[in-house]
């Protein structure tokens, strides 16, 4: 389902080296391109340092295949006095151009820090 308020925080290629034992993308490879898509989303709405805390509703849909263009969206959903929870989505677009398919979503929840790591409130605007 396409939300219109979603941003596309980054779009990549999965590799042969990002396999498992099946033949698939690797779910931590993806876990990790979503956490780097939404830390970009989350480090411009705190405007600086933030820190992963959480990771709730992980769901994974369908297989990922090598050479499939991987493109993470995000969407804001709620802040906190530090925290930072953000909706993301992955869809995936075969090598025969076929109109790209939702392959995980999930809720990332960030907290913004300062430069000692600790914890600090969002900017108000």
């Amino acid at each position: 389902m396409i939300d219109h308020n979603e941003t596309v925080l980054t779009k990549t290629v999965a590799m042969p080296a990002d396999t498992n034992p099946n033949g698939d993308i690797f779910g931590g490879w993806l876990l990790s391109q979503m956490d780097v898509a939404g830390g970009i989303l989350a480090k411009k709405i705190a405007r600086g340092r933030v820190a992963t805390v959480a990771i709730e509703g992980m769901k994974f849909l369908l297989p990922v295949k090598v050479g499939d263009t991987v493109t993470c969206y995000g969407r804001l959903l709620k802040t906190g006095n530090s925290s930072i929870s953000i909706n993301l989505r992955v869809t995936a677009q075969g090598l025969q151009g076929i109109k790209p398919q939702d392959v995980t979503n999930g809720i990332f929840i960030y907290v913004a820090i300062d430069l000692e790591g600790k914890p600090r409130q969002l900017p108000t605007s």
